[in-house]
């Protein structure tokens, strides 16, 4: 499906990305809980339908959406250190995420941006798989849902996170997996929506690239199971540093956590053009 968008002309890129736009007025609005409840044991949701002779501009693609941790993560420990194998080595099942100092959580953060991402990209006619449809859970694990998104044959996937890192540091990074065996066939594909998603953020946002981690707003990662197992096109992105307060303003913010699911909407389409 990423073919079909493929060779077309500049004025024809951005006619799509004008109808992606107009297709996803006014859902940044929604909220994440909002949303009808996906199919039990699909995580999906089902795409808008078009109306005859108006396909939508994402009609017929799969997006996964990976809201990293969960809510209630922090009750049971002994589900987070257990131990799974993440294409490389050992890693803990889950963990809690990190949270600003007024403690707003990463899971909360991350769901909320997914649930708007979901809005507008159903607006837009493609169906989404998410790994977790509440913040009110535990787990699942990592490669848990690196083995969601794989079934659903995602047309392309995002990992959505915040980073806990010393206060000083302020930016988003993008994370690229590295070839490994299972995601050797998508390691340049996702390399191409980093590319995407890097762009977006800079050109949508106010949040800079990092200035702590990676090199100019990306970075390679083997030690991830999100990326190491993904057998589709996917990235990770540290939207920005909770313990610094400039981006923890933003961070909490509505409005840039609409924006963020704007600018990711806007790379998709990009990629998949």
């Amino acid at each position: 499906m990423i073919a079909r968008f493929r060779g077309k002309s500049p004025v024809a890129v951005a006619a799509l990305l004008a109808a992606v736009a107009a297709a996803a007025t006014g859902c940044g609005t929604a909220s994440a809980y909002a949303d009808p409840p996906a199919p039990s044991g699909t995580h999906a949701a089902a795409p808008a339908r078009a109306a005859a002779g108006s396909p939508l501009p994402l009609a017929g693609e799969v997006v996964g959406i990976d809201p990293g941790h969960n809510g209630r993560n922090f009750t049971d420990p002994s589900f987070l250190d257990r131990q799974v194998w993440n294409g490389r080595e050992q890693e803990d099942c889950d963990t809690t995420g990190t949270a600003t100092d007024g403690g707003y959580t990463e899971a909360q953060f991350n769901f909320q941006v997914a649930g708007y991402l979901r809005a507008d990209l159903v607006k837009a006619g493609a169906r989404v798989v998410m790994t977790r449809t509440s913040n009110d859970g535990i787990g699942p694990c990592v490669t848990e849902r690196a083995a969601i998104i794989n079934a659903s044959h995602a047309d392309v996937a995002v990992d959505i996170h915040a980073d806990g890192a010393p206060s000083t540091g302020r930016g988003f990074t993008v994370l690229e997996p590295v070839a490994d065996g299972p995601n050797d066939g998508v390691i340049a594909s996702s390399g191409r929506f980093a590319a995407d998603v890097k762009a977006a953020m800079l050109t949508g946002t106010a949040m800079p690239v990092s200035n702590y981690d990676g090199t100019n707003g990306t970075k390679l990662r083997d030690d991830l199971a999100g990326l190491n197992l993904t057998t589709v096109p996917k990235i990770l992105i540290e939207v920005g540093n909770m313990k610094n307060p400039t981006d923890a303003a933003m961070l909490t913010s509505a409005a840039f956590q609409q924006q963020v699911a704007g600018v990711l909407l806007r790379a998709i389409t990009m990629f998949l053009r």
